[in-house]
């Protein structure tokens, strides 16, 4: 069954409006609170928060929900989305709820759900949750409850991470810049490198409700870039607005995403003997070149569609315990049930002093060039049933054959779809992703 207000990455949208209103947002709380007495005599939920101007009023309404069902629960107040996943898990909380729209600009946001096993609930629970949520008439509570946030879970997070250092990795002759996006991660993340020794320079870490993402973070680390450069730094990391992601700079500038931290962690785990399951998970927007040079190394590469609930999913199937997306959200299952960017960026950290730069790592990465146009659509019918889009696609993915890749897809939160072309050949990318673009516009474009 299709979802209507959950997408690939909890439920989005504008504050105040479907499906981020106050009666959809006192019913997620209400329906919650039912799911999860019907499973438990006393269920707790933890709350937090990236630092969007609507976060407080959004929290205020579901937790009106979960109160009215007679639900406890705590807040963790500004905290990223892994650290509620961490949490959840690590102080038994019945479930955690997270309001952020990851790297989207401050007027958009979000709600996102997590299981008491620190996992994202699965499709048929959400699908289930949202059938209750669409059913609940207009609000009928007596107020907004007041509550504090509780400032010993961030410390309590902060432990758990440091506890996953990799042992004997020094972290005190690692010159780090953390670009904290005006998110989340702007407190956390360098309290937790200046913990374990690291010299530490911040940029964007003065968040005002409204510059979350603006011009920073891991969606333009062309700042990042500059800084780690002028202070001759070893390592750059940039997190996005709820920091479960995190990209990096290397030492030369170099900018390495996704797919370079599993080829650098693949390489590092199945020297050590840590690697499980004999194989990387990744999705179908992994490059052609991490899929060339995990080959080299002896190494295949799963792809799953795009998400990291279903990267996890295929980890949890097949015994693996590294996988991620290129965009960032990297997985280290031993450590953690979602992607982390405080805990990336730490492997990555105690990796580099370990076995030296970031550039040494991701040696003989070779990068296809690769675009990814995003089209508006006023409708997501199956992209392949158009029959413009079907010729194309047939076209293209015949002329490039080995050489390159062809996905469409829609995306999971926002009426778009996406075309992503990668191939050895710029003018091929071009070509057949601008044939694409067009032919999805004229058919369903809005």
């Amino acid at each position: 069954m299709s979802k209507e207000l959950f997408g690939t990455d909890g439920i989005r949208g504008v504050p105040g409006t479907p499906p981020l209103d106050d009666r959809t947002l006192y019913a997620v709380g209400r329906s919650l609170g039912k799911y999860l007495l019907e499973r438990e005599q006393h269920p707790r939920v933890l709350i937090g928060m990236d630092t969007r101007e609507s976060g407080p009023h959004i929290s205020r309404q579901i937790a009106a929900g979960l109160a009215d069902e007679g639900i406890e629960f705590e807040s963790a107040g500004v905290i990223t989305t892994p650290g509620i996943a961490c949490l959840v898990r690590l102080e038994k909380f019945s479930a955690g709820i997270v309001l952020s729209a990851s790297h989207n600009p401050y007027h958009d946001n979000g709600v996102k759900l997590f299981a008491g096993s620190g996992m994202k609930f699965p499709d048929e629970v959400e699908e289930k949750l949202e059938a209750e949520i669409l059913r609940y008439p207009e609000r009928t509570h007596a107020g907004n409850p007041e509550y504090a946030a509780l400032p010993k879970l961030d410390e309590d997070y902060l432990e758990y991470l440091r506890s996953r250092a990799i042992p004997g990795a020094n972290l005190a002759g690692v010159n780090l810049v953390l670009d904290c996006a005006n998110g989340a991660a702007f407190a956390l993340a360098p309290a937790l490198f200046r913990s374990l020794g690291a010299e530490v320079i911040t940029i964007n870490d003065q968040p005002d409700g409204r510059n979350i993402n603006t011009n920073c973070g891991s969606l333009h680390p062309e700042g990042l870039q500059r800084m780690v450069l002028k202070t001759r730094a070893s390592l750059g990391v940039a997190f996005d607005g709820d920091a479960d992601r995190a990209m990096f700079v290397s030492a030369s500038g170099r900018v390495v995403d996704g797919d370079g931290v599993l080829l650098a962690a693949a390489r590092y785990l199945k020297s050590t003997g840590g690697l499980r399951g004999g194989k990387i998970v990744g999705t179908s927007m992994a490059n052609l070149g991490l899929e060339r040079a995990l080959a080299g190394e002896g190494l295949p590469l799963t792809r799953v569609p795009v998400g990291d609930r279903y990267v996890l999913e295929e980890m949890l199937r097949s015994g693996c315990n590294l996988g991620g997306e290129q965009s960032g959200h990297i997985i280290f299952l031993d450590d953690a049930t979602t992607g982390d960017g405080l805990l990336t960026a730490l492997k990555i950290a105690c990796i580099v002093a370990l076995r030296g730069p970031l550039d040494d790592l991701v040696l003989g990465l070779k990068v296809f060039p690769q675009t990814i146009i995003n089209i508006p659509v006023r409708s997501k019918p199956p992209l392949d049933s158009l029959p413009g889009v079907s010729r194309v696609l047939n076209e293209g993915t015949a002329a490039l054959a080995e050489s390159g890749r062809i996905v469409l897809r829609y995306s999971g939160t926002e009426p778009k779809a996406r075309v992503m072309v990668e191939a050895e050949h710029e003018s091929d990318v071009k070509r057949w992703a601008e044939a694409l673009a067009n032919e999805i516009r004229e058919a369903i474009g809005s």
